[in-house]
């Protein structure tokens, strides 16, 4: 399913995803079944956003003969979140690609300006020869995402795709107007921000209600 004037955007459509995301959403959802839920949701949207991912031809020996294989091509892919709510993704995906590197990029959210402010970059090395899978549970005005991608262009990422657990079309829009060669993935496109950028109807602070810090 694609939507928010498509252009890269991909919105899972699976009954499994809609319902753990109706239970993300309710406000008497405690951190421990938050945290769970955020990562069956990115390993099903994941499995869908990764659906292309290079592969290359190889051969198996299985116990009975030798049989035609195809396997993940290149160095491996870098997983990459936003710092803090991005790393409950990266533990999920990982569980989907144990050897991919991790790095981390830290933002937070100016509260009156509700820009990107970065106070920390940690990237694995040949960034630019792998596949870069950006996450963070939210693409709200899409600042953070935006911020974080021109990062990782600077630092040589040339294969780059986002995956989110929510989104709304200013977020998407934001995305496509600086960087339209990334492609995103979410598990729900919600209806928009409010005045205080926050997602309508969403799901409330992802960081805070992920650690408990309400």
């Amino acid at each position: 399913m694609s939507g928010a004037g498509d252009r890269s955007l991909h919105v899972i459509d699976h009954p499994l995803v809609s319902d753990k995301i109706s239970r993300l959403r309710a406000v008497d959802t405690d951190p421990a079944a938050f945290r769970a839920l955020c990562q069956e949701i990115t390993v099903l949207t994941a499995y869908e956003a990764l659906r292309d991912l290079p592969t290359e031809s190889s051969k198996v020996e299985t116990p009975l003969t030798e049989a035609d294989a195809n396997v993940l091509s290149g160095p491996e892919p870098a997983v990459v979140g936003i710092l803090r709510a991005g790393l409950i993704m990266v533990e999920a995906i990982l569980s989907l690609v144990p050897e991919a590197r991790v790095g981390h990029i830290g933002l937070f959210r100016d509260p009156d300006t509700h820009t990107p402010v970065e106070y920390y970059r940690k990237l694995p090395p040949a960034i630019e020869h792998r596949e870069i899978i950006l996450v963070d549970p939210m693409l709200a005005t899409g600042g953070s995402a935006v911020a974080a991608m021109t990062q990782l262009k600077e630092a040589g990422a040339a294969r780059l795709r986002l995956i989110s657990i929510i989104g709304c079309p200013e977020g998407v829009a934001a995305v496509h107007q600086t960087h339209p060669d990334v492609p995103i993935t979410l598990a729900a496109l919600d209806e928009r921000l409010n005045e205080n950028a926050y997602i309508v109807p969403g799901l409330g602070d992802a960081g805070d209600r992920i650690y408990g810090t309400l």
